[in-house]
């Protein structure tokens, strides 16, 4: 079992969020159908999520399909969430959240999987939100690493129809690791707004 410490990332996509101007929320991102209020709104309710899977309270935050409805933000965004940020990351520090099983997005899964799902949702909506926005992007490698390991895997399922991901995109495999990642997790590593 590999624990991460996804607080690196974490404070990468917090500071992506906290440069994202009023105008800029209305942007379209790489996630089809979802403007960056949407995307905003999604990685909010992410780490709500994934903060109590990671405590192993499981309820109405765990149980919610994330397809079920297009997220948006509320008035207190800016402030909500950086700290669902912080607290998914701190969640993920104890190593009993990688141990047994638990849920999200309605599905049990066993922990050291959800923190890896967990890794891959923030490095790879991190990306969105970044070309989104026009910012650079530079994850963190430990999550990176564990992010594309996930996907890799993902790639490799017979399942992989279910919604989660969109077809792999060939990326060469001699492309930079974020960019394999992109490929598999359904997007174009080479998006621009407008495309």
């Amino acid at each position: 079992m590999t624990i991460v410490d996804l607080g690196p990332q974490a404070r990468i996509v917090a500071r992506l969020a906290e440069s994202v101007t009023d105008a800029r929320l209305s942007a379209p991102t790489p996630c089809p159908d979802l403007a960056v209020r949407n995307l905003l709104g999604h990685i909010l309710l992410l780490s709500v999520a994934f903060r109590d899977a990671a405590r192993k309270d499981l309820g109405t935050t765990t149980d919610t399909d994330p397809a079920a409805a297009v997220p948006d933000i509320g008035p207190g965004w800016r402030e909500e969430l950086p700290k669902a940020l912080e607290e998914v990351a701190d969640a993920w520090r104890d190593p009993a959240a990688w141990t047994g099983m638990t849920r999200a997005g309605g599905v049990d899964l066993p922990g050291e999987v959800a923190g890896a799902v967990v890794a891959d949702e923030l490095v790879v909506h991190g990306w969105d939100l970044a070309r989104a926005i026009g910012r650079p992007y530079a994850p963190d490698p430990a999550a990176l690493d564990s992010a594309h390991g996930f996907l890799l895997a993902a790639a490799e399922d017979p399942h992989r129809g279910n919604g989660l991901f969109g077809p792999v995109v060939p990326v060469p495999a001699e492309a930079p690791l974020l960019d394999r990642a992109v490929g598999l997790s359904g997007r174009d590593p080479g998006w621009r707004p407008g495309d």
